[in-house]
């Protein structure tokens, strides 16, 4: 039933992989160089022509970077942003009194240009840990927000990547009291990307009408779904979050969990995390390989993600699927120390498809065939620990020795 419900929901929805945040209406989106990159594009924008609802979700490391403090208290003290500015190649983080300055500075320069109060703009930066920002090519790229020769959204998309070999975007639209709600996404992410947040921007707009009190819990949901459910290499950073505005430019009843139509909206607004999600993953640095772990049959659903997590997280898992190796021990392992509730006589696994363990015993299978779909780019491990009603899935990458040239020499 939930699969036929699922099919329903995905048949409503108009998707475009060319969307992007820009897509909504009354959003704007561009980016340019500035020089903290040799020639990419390196500073970027979305400016809403009206003041938004605004939700943000944070990384759980410690040490959070300067532009992050700075955004969360902003989000805390106002629930509604207008715009966000973003640079890519210097993290601002572990830069003390100074970097919170900078981030303040760069709000009060943007805010300059738009001809808004500061409070109203989020920033972000994701690059390089423990360098001061060169804020001459900071508030250069200030004076050229909605510079019409910039403000392509497609910008936006390169302007915040660091060893990201793609753009990760797409927007969805979905009919809400017979009106055409669009959700718009935009992320980066490739390396130090593990769940509860990791080095990774997301951002997420929207042109429908919601209180900033309903879609925090929106956000909040759908990244536990979803951008907490990936990993590349275990590392959690200082700098990433996931930010959300809400500008309410179509014309609708206000949405809650109390309009008839609000399944609808979640769905599509989980399903632009998700994607979002599975790019990042799919994109980890030196990756050949998406991951996907499914568990079903858990006690519940929290145990169930312990369990996900713990299999696209294993560094033998990564390293067994990168070489196509069918040891699906590797798996077992990795699902036995997840959870002290998972029993082995009631679990099994299915590596590709192909049935590897029933009841805890291994089962035979052939070789040659698992191999051949190990091959392929996207790799699915399903395990049943049981017949409870606990559901997850995560989403990882292969480890490569890509990775570690990458990783080796990131600062030079």
């Amino acid at each position: 039933m939930k699969e036929i419900e699922t099919i329903d929901m995905l048949n409503q929805l108009n998707i475009d992989l060319q969307g992007d945040v820009g897509s909504p209406l009354g959003f704007i989106a561009g980016g340019l160089h500035v020089g903290l990159r040799r020639k990419k594009r390196d500073f970027g924008w979305i400016y809403s022509t009206t003041e938004a609802s605004a939700a943000g979700v944070y990384t759980l490391n410690r040490f959070k970077a300067a532009p992050l403090i700075v955004t969360e208290e902003t989000i805390y003290m106002n629930q509604s942003l207008q715009a966000i500015v973003v640079n890519s190649a210097n993290a601002n983080s572990c830069t003390g009194a100074r970097g919170l300055q900078d981030a303040k500075d760069t709000q009060a320069w943007a805010a300059e240009q738009l001809n808004i109060e500061p409070y109203k703009i989020g920033v972000a930066s994701t690059g390089v840990i423990g360098s001061f920002l060169p804020m001459e090519k900071i508030q250069y790229g200030t004076q050229h927000i909605l510079n019409e020769k910039y403000n392509q959204s497609q910008f936006f998309n390169q302007s915040i990547l660091t060893t990201d070999t793609t753009t990760k975007h797409l927007s969805v639209q979905v009919e809400i009291d017979g009106k055409t709600v669009t959700i718009g996404g935009t992320a980066k992410g490739s390396g130090m990307v593990h769940p509860n947040m990791a080095t990774m921007l997301g951002f997420i707009t929207t042109d429908a009408n919601v209180d900033a009190r309903t879609l925090d819990n929106c956000l909040k949901q759908a990244t536990d779904q979803s951008f907490n459910m990936i990993t590349v290499d275990g590392d959690t950073s200082t700098n990433d979050m996931v930010l959300c505005m809400a500008n309410g430019q179509v014309d609708h009843q206000s949405l809650d969990e109390n309009h008839p139509e609000w399944h609808k909206f979640i769905y599509a607004f989980n399903f632009v995390s998700q994607y979002l999600a599975k790019s990042i993953a799919k994109d980890g640095e030196g990756a050949t390989k998406l991951v996907t772990a499914k568990v079903i049959g858990a006690y519940h659903d929290k145990e169930a993600k312990k369990i996900a997590k713990s299999i696209v997280s294993s560094n033998l898992v990564k390293t067994a699927i990168h070489g196509e190796d069918a040891n699906f021990g590797r798996i077992v392992t990795a699902i036995g120390y997840a959870s002290k509730h998972v029993e082995p006589s009631e679990t099994n696994v299915s590596l590709c498809q192909l049935p590897v363990l029933e009841h805890g015993m291994h089962l035979p299978f052939d070789e040659q065939l698992l191999k051949a779909r190990l091959t392929e780019d996207n790799i699915v491990i399903e395990v049943s620990v049981g017949d409870g009603d606990g559901e997850a899935a995560a989403y990882g990458c292969d480890l490569s020795y890509e990775y570690v040239r990458i990783n080796a020499s990131y600062r030079t």
